[in-house]
């Protein structure tokens, strides 16, 4: 009797291993932002341990996790399910809400760096014009036209962008339009969020690419 209580005590001091980890972020090459099971992001510096995942190694848009043993590499927004030992098939993408409450990440517009605010309010995706340029996008070529914005009616033109990135998920074809003036970062609308599955969990936004 005596082995099976401290079995029992065992047992119920042994932590709980990871089911599924997602990568939100990276800090430098110091820090990892994980979220474990669906649940709140947490920030693991190099060499801790947390619910089960010990961070090995952080650089650019990866980083290097051991779990149950084995090391794995996790690319941003990336899945990975323990208990079935494989990345999730599917891309996917877990953002953390800022102190606003607003969902503000990293991607790219063809294939260059750009900052994300994801607005289901927006039909389509909305670069402001200074940052269209940046991005080496010819606008002006688009169809012009006028949207109703929270400071008035702005100019915009529309434009079909080759690839938009959140994550691993890269949508192709993506219609857009780039506003003139009133606006100070890009916008990420429907005809982006249209392509994906959003399922909001408390703090944390998950988007898994449709098709």
């Amino acid at each position: 009797m005596p082995n099976f209580i401290a079995l029992l005590l065992l047992l119920a001091c042994t932590p709980a291993l990871a089911a599924e980890i997602a990568l939100i972020g990276v800090i430098g090459d110091k820090a990892a932002v994980l979220s474990v099971d669906g649940g709140d992001p947490k920030l693991v510096k190099v060499g801790q341990k947390w619910s089960g995942v010990t961070v090995v190694a952080v650089e650019k848009e990866r980083a290097t996790v051991e779990i149950d043993g084995k090391r794995r590499v996790l690319a941003l927004g990336q899945h990975y399910r323990s208990n079935t030992a494989v990345a999730s098939d599917r891309q996917s993408v877990t953002l953390a809400a800022d102190m606003r409450g607003h969902f503000v990440t990293d991607g790219a517009v063809n294939g260059s760096p750009t900052r994300f605010l994801v607005d289901t309010g927006a039909t389509m995706v909305a670069i402001p014009a200074s940052e269209a340029v940046r991005l080496g996008i010819d606008y002006r070529k688009g169809q012009l036209g006028v949207i109703k914005t929270a400071s008035g009616l702005a100019q915009v033109y529309r434009v079909k962008l080759d690839s938009v990135k959140l994550g691993s998920i890269e949508l192709n074809a993506v219609e857009g339009v780039v506003v003139e003036q009133g606006l100070d970062i890009v916008l990420l609308g429907m005809s982006f969020l249209n392509r994906v599955e959003m399922k909001r969990d408390g703090e944390t936004m998950t988007l898994i690419r449709r098709f």
